[in-house]
């Protein structure tokens, strides 16, 4: 395929995966089943973190997770006590467990009456082209906590090579346009220009396939690549074609 003929291509694949239905089996749906501002990023943001696996297994995971929050889970996060954090011990997803969900909790209500909330932190540490410096700002701001050594994993940091694929995903929830009922759009300062795609095995494969990207490894250096290509296509928003590569590549098996 030439240029143009790609981009024909995986603009109809972004316009057929973009739609509604795609929520009946993604993790995407957690979100959508709230409408408080505050409700919607927290959820999102603690789906996105749990977010690899068995994608059935991350949906029923992140419903669990949702009833331990009593399915409020801003009014959680501002006025736990140490007793509901004791009732989240059990929790555990993959490597993700009780634990790390404890300090999760704190570090969120930390990042809401410190620091002004999710989209206050990314969006005063956003950059002009790009959010993957902001995410590494976020890491920081996040961990300012006393915690343990091994959660700072589930949090990635592109600076340190990461494509950090579940926070960019989280990252797309919030700020793409809620026109097609798929996304939210909540976060308007910023741009969706700025998105990079949420790069998985899925997204990646896809994208050799189709020439958009060379390197191996989905690191950091695959994500510039990709985005580089990506906004060849779309330069206003580029991460559309995140529904195109993981339509092709988990349903069409391309």
């Amino acid at each position: 395929m030439n240029s143009s003929e790609l981009k024909s291509f995986l603009d109809e694949k972004a316009e057929q995966y973009e739609h509604p239905k795609f929520l009946e089996s993604d993790p995407l749906q957690i979100p959508h089943r709230f409408t408080k501002k505050e409700d919607i990023e927290i959820s999102a943001f603690l789906t996105a973190t749990i977010a690899w696996g068995n994608r059935k297994s991350i949906i029923n995971n992140a419903l669990k997770l949702m009833q331990l929050l009593d399915n409020s889970p801003h009014d959680f996060v501002l006025n736990h006590t140490e007793s509901d954090l004791d009732n989240l011990s059990n929790f555990v997803h993959r490597t993700f467990n009780g634990d790390d969900l404890k300090y999760f909790i704190k570090a969120l209500r930390h990042i809401y009456c410190n620091h002004g909330g999710l989209e206050s932190v990314f969006t005063e540490h956003q950059e002009a082209q790009s959010v993957q410096g902001t995410i590494s700002k976020y890491k920081e701001c996040f961990f300012e906590l006393e915690h343990l050594q091994r959660t700072q994993k589930h949090v990635s940091n592109p600076l340190k090579g990461s494509a950090a694929k579940r926070i960019n995903m989280f990252l797309r929830w919030m700020v793409r346009p809620s026109n097609k009922g798929v996304d939210f759009g909540l976060w308007k300062a910023i741009s969706p220009s700025k998105l990079s795609c949420p790069l998985d095995v899925h997204s990646g494969n896809v994208a050799r396939k189709l020439k958009l990207l060379k390197r191996g490894q989905n690191d950091a250096k695959a994500l510039a690549e990709l985005d580089n290509n990506l906004r060849k296509l779309d330069p206003n928003d580029p991460v559309k074609y995140d529904f195109a590569l993981f339509g092709l590549g988990v349903f069409e098996k391309f």
